[in-house]
């Protein structure tokens, strides 16, 4: 059968840009802002992610492999409506049947060095008790949050993430250049939709939510609160620079982490940073920024690394 030419892949695999532009656009697809059946228009895409048609069209097409999205009849893709979409594919894996469990172990075994950098899905399977499904909605999700890529033919290859507690010390360090300077760009505009839902998002953790998210989603949520705000500056190299650290820092961030009543002084922080940039008080919501990170990177590379316990998780970042 002929693919229609929009739609094939091209040589090489995808783009780190193109991972982390498929996981926005599934970020997009859970929250409901892009719901089954929508048709995905690649011009539009790209002006809401703040990147070229190149890495959307990219992302689109391995979207369609995952089952997110669909070939829609007249050329391009839809929202999937039928399958194993984003909630399977952007989102922790329903904890009902251990996956979710299941792809912390994975984390856990990735940082510690006990997988190699290659893998296959038959040894994965038998080393975690995993069902077909199970392993490929585990696949599917670490694919898209870009720390694993398929190897042509066969087999999957892990991408190089943070492990050191020095690599970590310096990814603060670098945070505190470019986010506060993110803030000040000339050419900041404030996208106010955006950054009112992530501190909508922030108020729910303190409200309560913070003691019942599972530790990926919490760094999810904590995560976009800075990507978002970046983003603002409609500058591409920090846009770009503070993606590819948070990409690498994922595992890491899984075990050194803050206690969760530490986590809500730091959400109460984020949104107080929303707050100041709502008012259009830029000046002061940089120095706001660059305190909290100051504060809570200290603390993170204060903790001895071990696992978390009761009451632990992925704090704000």
């Amino acid at each position: 059968m002929n693919v229609p030419a929009d739609q094939q892949r091209p040589p090489g695999g995808p783009t780190p840009l193109t991972r982390r532009t498929a996981a926005r656009i599934v970020e997009r697809i859970a929250a409901g802002r892009l719901p089954a059946g929508t048709r995905l228009v690649e011009r539009a895409l790209a002006e809401d992610l703040k990147v070229s048609r190149s890495p959307v069209r990219g992302a689109l097409r391995l979207l369609a492999d995952e089952g997110v999205v669909a070939p829609a009849e007249r050329g391009g893709f839809t929202v999937a409506t039928t399958g194993g979409g984003p909630a399977d594919a952007g989102q922790a894996c329903a904890g009902e049947d251990g996956v979710d469990a299941t792809y912390l172990r994975i984390a856990a075994d990735r940082l510690d060095g006990k997988l190699p950098d290659r893998v296959t899905e038959r040894a994965l399977a038998r080393r975690y008790g995993l069902m077909p499904g199970q392993l490929t909605r585990i696949l599917r999700r670490i694919a898209v949050e870009g720390w694993i890529e398929r190897l042509p033919g066969y087999g999957w290859e892990f991408q190089p993430m943070l492990t050191s507690l020095r690599s970590y010390e310096e990814s603060y360090r670098f945070r505190l250049t470019i986010e506060p300077a993110a803030v000040l760009e000339p050419g900041f505009v404030l996208d106010r939709p955006a950054v009112e839902a992530a501190r909508a998002q922030q108020q729910r953790l303190l409200d309560g939510d913070i003691w019942t998210v599972d530790n990926a989603e919490l760094y999810d949520l904590n995560s976009r609160f800075h990507e978002t705000v970046a983003a603002c500056s409609r500058n591409a190299f920090f846009i770009d620079a503070l993606q590819r650290v948070d990409r690498v820092r994922r595992l890491i961030e899984y075990r050194r982490s803050l206690r969760r009543d530490r986590a809500v002084i730091r959400c109460t922080e984020h949104v107080r940073i929303a707050d100041l940039l709502l008012a259009d008080r830029r000046a002061e919501a940089a120095e706001r920024l660059r305190e909290h990170l100051t504060t809570v990177g200290g603390e993170k590379t204060a903790e001895d690394g071990r696992p978390p316990g009761p009451g632990s998780g992925p704090g704000p970042r």
